[in-house]
């Protein structure tokens, strides 16, 4: 028996190294724009040992169950099975932790099942990297799993002779199975091993780096993007009664940005653009002085997938699940599209890159967009010259050409996703030795070549040009708990736009929707979570903001941050904190309960 106990503590304690050493390199890889000391490195390695614990136990499973089989069983059969057991497990480890330390400074949060959603169109989610970076990625998994392999121990294949020796080694493996149940779980109590219980930090960074990525990974198996989380903080009523009078569905004595009621409206979702890249953007910044600049603006979200919706169909984002990824429930979702066909406009939508990625396709056509063009109407020299698709300045180029092309008279709409200022950054442009910025500084030059053409044409009096982004993203020392972080530009331009004007009220992107029909004097109760910016009935301004199993929101008190796996707030800059704590779970639960309503209306 001693030769089995052995084996098994060898397997754990392994196991549970080669955990360890994983942290310390998550943080050395890792660390850009994230300084941490050797006392922060012993701290992440003691919180995040309860996860490690677990994890080891359940990957010591299967080899306990070998040794209990062992007793009664020797057989080469049992030693075959466990080394290709070992093998799978090295795999399932390297590659867990190549990707979670690949994807953590592009996403921001650690490795977990929504990975999986982009596997659906690889090319688009390789698109970031280069050929290089997957080779050397490659080479790390095989000699990371290499390394893990080779340190478990080999199977003891001992006989147990007497009777009575083999019945009392069954018993102990007996009363080893209540132990190990119980490690894995985390103890006796009703809250079982999770991912909250290991933070312990105001650094989000020092918390996600003592979270096990094998056991985030499994654990968020319950949350994929296109699955609908429960979130039941209060009673029904309760949660009505706290709801009452943040969104309003009705204008009432809306003040007027337009000249006129109908114009043609070109909206263009600027990839990634939050406000934090205005001072490399001194054309956008123009265009905010000559037109309506919403100066609190807020991106609802932090993935294209969501803010895409937010912006076209005024509907809230949620921190784990992709409404555009519920084909059942997308095409039960308002659009500004759909609403403005019934007033007899046209409407089409611009993308470079692939459109079926994320479920686009899908939405877009069920939410009333009636003319796709997407990279596959490109020539093949037009497709490469960016990794994501065809670059900026070639598909403004497009949205310039079917404007002026219109035919005169006809009533549109069309939507536009840029796509350049996405990793990795591979613009033709270089004027920032940041390349980040750089990015930021090309799609500044497609916007302003853009509208100064425009302006010299006819079609520039009756135009309607509306600039926002579908998120913000971290940069530099702009992280989540950030507020600046999520501030986004929301730009109207154009020569229907009656004269320029600062809006200073808290808005999400959520509100273009209402605010936009409501200048054009039509009905928006279709939008019950877009707000009507400009109306006398907007008396309470604040903005929201979800990210990955988290959420902030911002009023006039200031703002606050509260992690969803945690369950504690990791950013406090109001002075009521708690109102904007209950008030921000209200939302998260009303509009979860919106969300699974769609697919029954």
């Amino acid at each position: 028996m001693k030769q089995r106990v052995l084996f098994l503590l060898n397997t754990y304690l392994w196991t549970l190294m080669v955990f360890i050493l994983a942290k310390v390199a998550f943080m050395l890889f890792c660390h850009e724009g994230h300084a941490f000391t050797a006392w922060d490195v012993r701290q992440v390695i003691a919180h995040g040992l309860t996860l490690d614990l677990s994890t080891s136990l359940y990957i010591l499973s299967v080899p306990f169950l070998a040794v209990a089989l062992s007793v009664w069983w020797q057989h080469k059969a049992l030693a075959t099975v466990l080394r290709a057991y070992f093998v799978v497990i090295s795999l399932a480890m390297a590659l867990a932790f190549v990707a979670d330390t690949s994807l953590y400074p592009f996403w921001g949060f650690k490795l977990d099942a929504s990975c999986l959603q982009y596997l659906e169109s690889p090319t688009e989610a390789m698109a970031s990297v280069s050929a290089g970076y997957l080779v050397l990625r490659l080479l790390a998994f095989l000699l990371i799993a290499l390394l893990i392999f080779r340190g478990y121990p080999r199977f003891p294949l001992r006989p147990v002779a007497a009777l009575s020796r083999r019945a009392l080694e069954s018993v102990l493996c007996l009363l080893m199975i209540p132990c190990i149940v119980i490690g894995i779980r985390g103890g006796l109590d009703e809250s079982t091993t999770n991912v909250g219980q290991v933070y312990y930090s105001q650094d989000q960074f020092l918390n996600h780096s003592a979270i096990n990525p094998v056991f985030n990974f499994l654990a968020s198996f319950d949350k994929t993007a296109s699955d609908i989380v429960a979130y039941d903080y209060y009673d029904e009523a309760t949660c009505r009664q706290m709801m009452q009078g943040l969104y309003p569905t009705e204008s009432v004595s809306t003040d007027t940005l337009l000249n006129t009621p109908r114009p043609n409206i070109v909206i263009v979702l600027m990839e990634s653009t939050g406000s934090i890249f205005q001072h490399v953007m001194p054309r956008l910044e123009r265009l905010k002085g000559e037109g309506i600049d919403f100066t609190r603006c807020y991106a609802n979200s932090w993935r294209t997938d969501r803010g895409t919706v937010c912006t076209y169909s005024g509907f809230p984002s949620f921190p784990t699940s992709s409404v555009m990824k519920m084909p059942t429930r997308a095409p039960h979702l308002p659009s500004i599209a759909s609403a403005l066909r019934q007033q007899g406009y046209s409407t089409s939508y611009i993308y470079g890159g692939d459109i079926d990625f994320t479920h686009m396709r899908s939405y877009l056509i069920a939410t009333g967009w009636e003319r796709l063009t997407w990279k596959a109407d490109y020539t093949q020299a037009e497709q490469r010259t960016a990794e994501w698709g065809v670059r900026d300045d070639i598909t403004f180029e497009t949205l310039y050409r079917q404007i002026t092309e219109m035919e005169p008279g006809r009533r549109y709409l069309m939507g536009f996703s840029t796509l350049s200022t996405h990793q990795p950054w591979d613009v033709p442009l270089k004027e920032y030795d940041d390349e980040i910025e750089n990015a930021f500084c090309y799609l500044d030059h497609c916007l302003g070549h853009f509208i100064d053409r425009l302006k010299a044409t006819p079609q520039w009096n009756d135009l309607l040009v509306i600039f926002l982004p579908d998120h913000s993203m971290d940069f530099r020392e702009f992280s989540e708990t950030v507020l600046e972080r999520n501030r986004i530009p929301m730009v109207w331009v154009g020569g229907a736009v009656r004269a320029p004007r600062k809006i200073e009220k808290f808005c999400n992107q959520t509100d273009l929707a209402a605010t936009l029909l409501a200048q054009l004097q039509l009905r928006h109760d279709a939008f019950r979570w877009s707000r009507d910016v400009l109306a006398d009935n907007y008396q309470y301004p604040f903005a929201v903001h979800n990210f990955n199993n988290g959420f902030s929101i911002v009023d006039s008190t200031g703002y606050m941050v509260y992690d969803l796996d945690s369950r504690r707030v990791i950013a406090d800059k109001s002075t009521d904190t708690p109102r904007l704590e209950r008030m921000g779970k209200a939302i998260l639960q009303a509009t979860t309960v919106g969300l699974r309503a769609l697919e029954t209306q």
